[in-house]
């Protein structure tokens, strides 16, 4: 396989961890409409995200992601938490965080970049929005960005 057949080949994973499930569902009909070739993983609370970050239980084959878009307001573990966790996990803090969160507030802005958060942004209220926002991501975070190599855990 070339080069080039290898980077089309790439679909990033992304791991979705989200509790609400209408903006679950909203999430994962534009990431679909942005047309990126991916594979969405979910985690419904902030312990499911941590175990699939892991590979535990259930997760044990789950794929690395390659990108996570993180909730705050979660159950059984709040959003931060598992910000610190990841950032604090030498073989998890090379993964991009990206909050996704209806909160504008300065203390939560700011706690999550100083927990390392690579970006903050505030949940659109409406689909047309959520889209734009779902293509400024696959444009940047998948487009130009270039990610960290998967790390082949056994």
């Amino acid at each position: 396989m070339t080069t080039a057949q290898q980077a089309s080949a790439y679909r990033p994973v992304i791991l979705l961890v989200e509790d609400n499930p209408a903006d679950l569902r909203l999430a994962q009909e534009v990431l679909k409409e942005t047309q990126m070739a991916h594979e969405l993983l979910v985690a419904r609370d902030g312990e499911e995200a941590m175990r699939v970050l892991r590979r535990e239980g259930a997760h044990a084959n789950a794929a690395r992601p390659d990108l996570v878009l993180l909730d705050l307001n979660l159950p059984r573990k709040h959003g931060r938490e598992v910000l610190a966790e990841i950032k604090s996990d030498p073989s998890l803090k090379t993964i991009p965080v990206l909050i996704l969160s209806t909160s504008s507030a300065e203390l939560d802005v700011r706690g999550c970049y100083e927990l390392h958060a690579n970006c903050f942004l505030t949940k659109p209220v409406s689909i047309d929005e959520f889209g734009r926002l779902a293509g400024l991501i696959r444009d940047f975070w998948l487009g130009v960005v270039q990610l960290p190599p998967r790390v082949h855990v056994p």
